[in-house]
């Protein structure tokens, strides 16, 4: 909210938001009807872990530090899509019982998107300036979002901490992990690259985006995970991997993309 107050909405952060939000959208569906790649992430934590990031605790921050602050609302808005299909969706997918079902239970669909931080932050702005408070409360926000931004790289430290002394090999990874990972780092910021392209997006604009979508796994998933006790020790496995691994891949994303301006 002290992002979105300070920066404004405005139409970059709009077309970004709905660019990761249907791209993950679309990503989903095509992997549930093609046999091909059903085979490759057969349930849905290796779907959402392979494209789901962590675009709030590290992809703001590495925005924030790598590129000129005019594409901090392509990063937000992609944050914001991100995070609000996460917390729609996620939940629903990850609950057995509807998918037995088979039944879209619009009314849980309704209570996802109220509770999704994404969306009360989306609300807690609109109020702002409904009521000509946005400025005011843009300055005072400022401070305690960067804090958070900066504290944020410290919860992602702890959870792998965690994530560590929890039993089992970490390293110990199944061809069903491996290919998530890869979706993750490599196959998802290409996608990304091609769309950047077929938009004509600006330099700085598609670094901003692809640089998102090529951030590792978010905690989201193995909170979910966690919650309706499915799959954990994946979402642990992968969110751990890839954070890791990212800490070349971005760096490698960086210059690869200065490469191709």
């Amino acid at each position: 909210m002290g992002l979105l107050l300070k920066e404004g909405i405005d139409i970059n952060l709009i077309k970004s938001a709905f660019l990761a939000f249907s791209l993950i959208g679309f990503s989903i569906i095509l992997i549930n009807t093609f046999q091909i790649f059903k085979n490759k992430l057969p349930n849905y934590t290796l779907q959402l872990a392979g494209l789901i990031g962590n675009t709030s605790f590290l992809g703001i921050p590495i925005a924030i530090a790598l590129l000129p602050s005019t594409t901090i609302n392509f990063t937000i808005g992609f944050d914001l899509g991100t995070t609000l299909f996460a917390w729609i969706f996620g939940p629903i997918f990850l609950q057995e019982k509807l998918q037995k079902k088979n039944i879209l239970n619009f009314k849980g669909l309704l209570n996802a998107l109220i509770n999704s931080p994404a969306s009360r932050g989306i609300i807690g702005v609109l109020l702002a300036y409904l009521f000509h408070l946005d400025e005011i409360l843009g300055n005072y926000l400022w401070i305690p979002a960067r804090i958070v931004i900066a504290l944020a790289i410290i919860i992602v430290g702890t959870r792998l901490g965690i994530i560590t002394n929890q039993r089992g090999k970490i390293f110990d990874l199944s061809e069903e992990i491996k290919f998530s990972i890869l979706l993750k780092l490599f196959i998802l910021p290409f996608i990304v690259f091609l769309i950047c392209k077929l938009l004509n997006f600006e330099f700085y604009q598609s670094s901003a985006v692809i640089l998102q979508a090529g951030t590792p796994t978010a905690i989201s998933t193995i909170l979910m995970a966690e919650a309706y006790d499915v799959k954990q020790k994946i979402a642990s496995k992968i969110l751990f991997t890839t954070t890791i691994i990212s800490i070349f891949t971005i760096p490698i994303l960086k210059i690869l993309i200065n490469g191709a301006n």
